[in-house]
């Protein structure tokens, strides 16, 4: 009979990962490789929607090109939802890993043929596949080690590690690539890139004892027979919509992303509408999700104009920045490898001060802390533009400024939010939190697609610092409502 128990117990004379079960080594590689994927496709996606088909791209108007970059990011983290429930209800997540990274890599592959129907084939692939391994292999790190082993936070530590690794990494590579010779050598890196991930993982595999092995609440007989038949159902009626609206002439790239924006609002809602009118939570427990309901709200308000590192930023650091140095000019998809890197600088010295302050900055604080920073780098970014007025570059350290004050807002705000989901989980919905915690990057996302087309037709100053003092103004506002939302807490800091 196999055993259940965690790596870490079952193997005590194998060899380590930085002291960790070497099954780390193989989560770790895999993740890296993975992100490696996503964030070098995401450096020069925008780009080559908006580059000139004389320049081998689409053409695309820049308030489309944001739409789809945002909702293309929602749909990412939205996928996590059915991911989570294929691997702990069906396939596992050991399994579920394996074919993500395996769709994952299809759909960047068919974003390296050299055609117009590429690109977006590719990213509904990609969609696909980050939504069976993007949860599930953080599940399988925490398969690694006992409950309440000493171990288990700095293993996620490395883990995350590995995630940082491959987004600093990728833009200098797919970035170089794409923008200086072909945008579908660029895609084509990060499908070697996962390719790689994937070969090790099924090499590593041995390591993995029985982390993920089977899913942990598999559906059986009749059960399992009526939850297909409802995905089919699903599935069929996607296709009849998407057959009705090519019919009508309406399946343009604009109805797409409408569509898909209002099903994530629309979904977001019936979840947050399904937990709070279950009548077997207890009253502590829906007071609890009243204070976490302020908590997205502020979550999807910080991603709305975070994410637009990738569209907005990225498309003012091509046109509106010098990036000239000694003679050569380098891509600006490369400074998108600065928000990585200054979370791996950053993040000890957030951990090392929020462990100093304990209980004295409580977490409604830190998010209207992240708030206020995050709208603070979009004034200065304002101030970058109103520099650019006129046609004259600016220097890059502008945008290296914007995104150092950002990641000090997300440090603030993104792994305290991920603490706060778990803390404040109903029992019976304790499981499926995280998914909902994602849902708040996907509601950002999707709206501030919507939002960046306007980024086209504003002027520049004017859009950055329209949004930036919303921020501030929103996290101000939730300063006000710290006690409110602390007492709706019910005794969680």
């Amino acid at each position: 009979m196999a055993s259940d128990a965690p790596v870490e117990n079952r193997r005590p004379s194998e060899r380590t990962f930085f002291g960790h079960p070497r099954a780390l080594s193989t989560l770790f590689l895999t993740e890296m490789w993975e992100r490696f994927s996503f964030y070098g496709m995401r450096a020069i996606l925008v780009l080559y929607l908006t580059a000139a088909a004389a320049d081998d791209g689409l053409g695309m108007r820049e308030s489309t090109a944001n739409a789809v970059y945002g909702t293309y990011n929602a749909m990412v983290y939205l996928m996590a939802l059915p991911g989570g429930w294929v691997a702990d209800r069906l396939i596992g997540a050991r399994r579920s890993v394996l074919w993500g990274g395996v769709v994952i890599a299809a759909g960047h592959y068919v974003m390296a043929v050299p055609t117009r129907w590429s690109v977006f084939a590719g990213m509904a692939l990609i969609v696909l596949g980050t939504g069976l391994l993007k949860p599930n292999i953080s599940t399988m790190v925490g398969d690694l080690y006992d409950r309440d082993s000493p171990r288990r936070d700095a293993g996620f530590s490395i883990f995350y590690m590995g995630i940082n690794l491959g987004a600093f990494i990728a833009p200098l590579i797919t970035g170089f690539l794409g923008e200086k010779i072909n945008w579908h050598l660029g895609f084509g890196a990060a499908a070697i890139g996962m390719t790689f991930g994937v070969i090790q993982y099924v090499v590593g595999g041995r390591n993995l004892g029985e982390a993920g092995a089977r899913p942990v609440d598999p559906l059986l007989g009749a059960d399992r027979r009526r939850s297909l038949t409802r995905v089919g159902i699903g599935a069929l009626v996607i296709v009849v919509v998407i057959a009705a609206l090519a019919l009508a002439g309406l399946f343009t790239v604009n109805t797409v992303v409408n569509l898909l924006t209002i099903a994530t609002v629309l979904i977001t809602i019936g979840y947050f509408a399904r937990i709070m009118t279950d009548r077997e939570i207890s009253g502590t427990e829906r007071s609890r999700m009243k204070a976490y309901l302020w908590l997205f709200v502020f979550a999807a308000a910080f991603w709305l104009i975070y994410d637009q590192a990738g569209s907005v930023l990225n498309i003012f650091a091509a046109d509106r920045t010098d990036r000239d140095v000694f003679g050569f000019t380098f891509p600006a998809s490369w400074l998108q490898s600065v928000n990585p890197i200054l979370i791996i600088i950053g993040a000890p010295l957030f951990a090392w001060l929020w462990l100093r302050l304990g209980h004295r900055l409580s977490t409604p604080v830190k998010f209207a802390v992240g708030l206020v920073l995050n709208g603070l780098s979009f004034v200065l970014m304002a101030a970058a533009a109103q520099a650019a007025v006129g046609g004259d570059l600016v220097s890059p350290w502008w945008l290296v400024a914007v995104y150092a004050i950002q990641v000090a807002g997300e440090l603030s705000l993104s792994p305290v939010g991920l603490s706060a989901t778990t803390k404040l989980a109903p029992v019976k919905y304790a499981s499926q939190m995280m998914g909902l915690w994602f849902l708040a990057t996907a509601v950002g996302d999707a709206i501030g697609g919507q939002v960046a087309r306007l980024a086209e037709t504003w002027p520049e100053p004017t859009y950055f610092l329209t949004f930036g003092l919303a921020s501030v103004a929103l996290g101000l506002g939730a300063l006000m409502f710290t006690r409110h939302v602390s007492r709706l807490m019910a005794g969680i800091h």
